[in-house]
């Protein structure tokens, strides 16, 4: 672990202030909005923007980064991001809000891709463990440290916008006065989602389904917790015990994937976050809104790791790299998708509308798994499901995915000797 941070410091640190200051901008717009008499379905369709323009990220970065190197796409897509943030600061209109939300989409993956395919050529193969760990915790503990921040005193209400900005700025400085030297790039190939949804099915679907329920979560929770009656340092507290309950859980869910056929394990996510939806349908006192949630996010947010690995389970080492970007442009589709229903739900129903998309997404996944546990049977073998931070994660995955390939090559090559 020490060697892994003095290696790469630099690195961590800057990713660190960049999640930090994503999380607290997602959050505070959320809660800024509704205070400037922002509607439901205004907000979501301002933070929509986000994910739209993260597809288009996921799919410009790697080129752009291949095409003219890490540092000055990095420094570019870094000053872009700073402006969006001050933007936000400077104009109370949803439209200019919307269209700052899809330039950092644009430039989040950027940033990502750069961090990662870095990380990945500098970091020695005995020490890629440790690495991988120190950037998990980065991915968990960066966007829950800035929801935590919303609840800061902010009188003016320009300090925290002000923050993310400085935020932003600065994390682009450690990178710069390291004197590492940047590594070539070469944009991983692409999987189609057709051909992955050949290979798994459950994993394709499950993967949209269950970001629905992540992005709905992440943003309505705390526009729901306002409504409530919440303040704000309330309401963003309320979402860090979620963050923090869902990153709590991820290995220990991991872990027994690890141990039998992980469609059970989905089956189980699924049932458990239909459980919560239908126990904060049935009780809505504000009392229950944190517990409530916090079960919800400890059965999405673990979702995605268990359904890669599920995927990776039944693909050639060669196309874990390239699956993973379809997974991850996956993910997007969901969190658009739940960032425009998750908020507009909530007055449904007589206010029920967010718990019962919950119920329906949590039955859906669930039944999803459970037929393709009775159409096929389970991988013969299965590697490991290495954890990955969802809100903020990482992309296109490239330093997990070709770690999990160099592992599978590995054992593989010592199975061929003996």
């Amino acid at each position: 672990m020490k060697r892994a941070l003095l290696d790469n410091w630099a690195l961590f640190l800057g990713m660190m202030m960049l999640m930090v200051a994503n999380g607290l901008l997602a959050t505070l717009l959320t809660i800024r909005g509704s205070g400037l008499g922002f509607s439901d379905f205004t907000i979501s369709m301002m933070q929509a923007c986000y994910p739209l323009g993260a597809l288009m990220g996921t799919i410009l970065a790697p080129r752009l980064v291949e095409k003219v190197g890490h540092i000055r796409v990095f420094s570019a897509l870094v000053s872009l991001v700073s402006i969006s943030a001050i933007i936000h600061l400077l104009s109370n209109d949803p439209y200019s809000w919307s269209a700052m939300r899809f330039l950092a989409g644009v430039c989040y993956p950027g940033l990502y891709v750069i961090t990662e395919s870095w990380l990945n050529a500098k970091t020695e193969n005995r020490i890629r463990a440790q690495v991988l760990s120190v950037y998990f915790i980065i991915q968990l503990a960066g966007p829950a440290i800035g929801t935590g921040m919303v609840g800061f005193p902010d009188p003016s209400g320009n300090l925290l916008f002000g923050l993310v900005s400085i935020l932003i700025s600065l994390s682009i400085v450690p990178l710069l006065l390291s004197g590492n030297r940047a590594p070539d790039y070469v944009a991983p190939e692409r999987m189609p989602i057709g051909r992955l949804y050949k290979v798994s099915p459950m994993a394709v679907l499950g993967v949209v389904i269950m970001s629905v329920a992540v992005s709905a979560a992440y943003i309505s929770l705390p526009l729901y917790a306002l409504q409530q009656g919440f303040t704000a340092a309330q309401a963003s507290g309320a979402l860090v015990v979620a963050l923090i309950a869902g990153a709590v859980v991820q290995f220990p869910v991991g872990w027994i994937s690890d141990q039998m056929d992980r469609r059970y394990v989905v089956i189980g996510l699924g049932g458990l976050t239909a459980a919560a939806g239908l126990w904060l349908a049935l009780d809505t006192s504000p009392s229950r809104i944190v517990i409530g949630f916090a079960v919800i996010a400890m059965g999405t947010f673990p979702a995605y790791s268990i359904l890669t690995a599920h995927a990776n389970d039944q693909l050639r080492p060669s196309q874990i790299v390239p699956a993973s970007g379809a997974m991850v442009f996956l993910l997007n589709i969901g969190l658009l998708i739940g960032t425009i229903l998750g908020p507009n739900a909530i007055s449904f129903v007589d206010g029920r509308g967010l718990q019962i998309l919950f119920i329906i997404i949590g039955v859906m996944v669930a039944a999803v798994a459970l037929l393709r546990r009775v159409q096929e049977a389970p991988p013969e073998e299965t590697g490991e499901a290495q954890v990955v931070g969802i809100i903020g994660m990482a992309q296109p995955g490239v330093l997990q995915a070709e770690s999990w390939t160099e592992e599978m090559e590995s054992s593989s090559g010592e199975g061929m000797e003996k």
